[in-house]
């Protein structure tokens, strides 16, 4: 994973040199609902295939995006 971020309602993430634009509600319900500084404030795991937010508890891999997608 190279980068996250976050435009209005779409989660943007860069995974091997590919952009991938996912809307937040096929994502996460918790993210829809999320603040700014919720959203932003994220751990990518060791492995750099998974992403924790520990102000939502919530856990997503880079996997199960690719396949939203």
């Amino acid at each position: 994973m190279e980068d996250i971020y976050f435009e209005q309602d779409l989660f943007c993430l860069k995974v091997d040199g590919k952009l991938v634009k996912l809307p937040l509600a096929q994502v996460s319900k918790k993210l829809v609902s999320a603040t700014e500084i919720q959203r932003n404030f994220f751990k990518i795991s060791p492995s750099g295939y998974g992403i924790h937010w520990p102000l939502l508890d919530e856990d997503l891999s880079v996997d199960f995006m690719l396949k939203v997608n």
